[in-house]
Order: C-alpha cells, then sequence, then structure tokens
C-alpha cells in the first residue's frame, strides 16, 4: 500500500475539461498496435493506453487550449469513454494541468 506522501505526490486532483493539460514531461509514450505504453519515470509506474483515440487526445493537449477542445477531435459516441480514461491518467499523474 503507498505511504501518503507517495499518494499526494502522485494524485493532481480532480479533472476538469474547462482546463488545459498536457502529458507530464517525466512520461514516455511508446505507440502500440493497441494505442501506446505510458511510463513515468517519476513514479516507475506503466499505464496501457488501449485506444487510438484516446492516444490522440493524450498527445493534442499541449497544443489544445483546453481538454474539452482536445476531445472535440474523438467521436460523440466514443467521447464520454475517452474522457474518463483521460480523467484517469489526470488522477494518476501521467496528465497534468499546464500552466
Amino acid at each position: 500500500m503507498p505511504t501518503p506522501t507517495h499518494a499526494a505526490a502522485v494524485t493532481t486532483g480532480a479533472f476538469d475539461r474547462g482546463r488545459a493539460y498536457q502529458l507530464h514531461p517525466k512520461v514516455a509514450l511508446r505507440p502500440e498496435r493497441f494505442g501506446a505504453l505510458a511510463y513515468s519515470y517519476d513514479t516507475r509506474r506503466l499505464s496501457l493506453l488501449k485506444d487510438l483515440d484516446l492516444v490522440a487526445v493524450v498527445r493534442s493537449l499541449a497544443d489544445a487550449p483546453s481538454a474539452a477542445a482536445a476531445l472535440d477531435a474523438v467521436p460523440a459516441a466514443k467521447r464520454p469513454t475517452v474522457e474518463r480514461a483521460l480523467a484517469r491518467l489526470v488522477e494518476t499523474g501521467f496528465v497534468r494541468e499546464r500552466h
């Protein structure tokens, strides 16, 4: 079980579609057939991004004015699923708010 200090370092807060985000600078994305593998050099955690639309959104975050704008490229039927996955990446620190 992670210590409270570790959990605080990983958790970045609640996801807000209106905010601007970016891939954490210490996270690398490796393309895979299924989507991508995200590796955090900070926490040494791995995350599988099992959807190509999610990968495209994560890659476009740095250039988008908000998460909502990045999610606009996802088909409407898939958007809720991709948004939940993006929110989880924010919660786990793979994606962070852009300042």
